[in-house]
């Protein structure tokens, strides 16, 4: 994947690479690089308002009809604070039926001992 945004520094391009192997994981339904890239504490939230813990997550993104056939990000915008990036994106999201849903998503990253964590996500539909 080539991102849509050109890191500028060492921790964006980090940041980057996280992305871009959760969106590997996410079309592959590799829940071992979910496990890894999901911090413990994890919250996230479908743009339909349904919350997860990262277990639900990762069984909702994993289980057998439920890995997402297409995932394009676009106008990414990443902003670091010390260990917390934040990372806004618009995205098309197509689900296992096939369904396409156009996503305004925030995503929370928190450094960790184990690298770059997913620590919170939100998403809105967009018209």
């Amino acid at each position: 994947m080539v991102p849509a945004y050109a890191a500028d520094t060492k921790a964006e391009k980090e940041v980057t690479a996280a992305m871009d192997a959760w969106k590997q994981a996410m079309l592959k339904g590799d829940a071992a690089v979910l496990e890894k890239l999901y911090h413990p504490d994890l919250t996230y939230e479908h743009s339909t308002a349904k919350n997860e813990s990262k277990a639900e997550a990762i069984a909702g993104a994993t289980g057998p009809g439920m890995v997402l056939k297409g995932l394009e990000l676009r106008d990414i915008a990443i902003r670091v604070y010390g260990n917390t990036a934040l990372v806004k994106s618009k995205g098309d999201f197509t689900n296992a039926s096939g369904v396409l849903n156009h996503l305004d998503t925030l995503m929370v990253w928190l450094k960790t001992g184990a690298g770059w964590q997913l620590v919170a996500r939100q998403s809105t539909k967009l018209p």
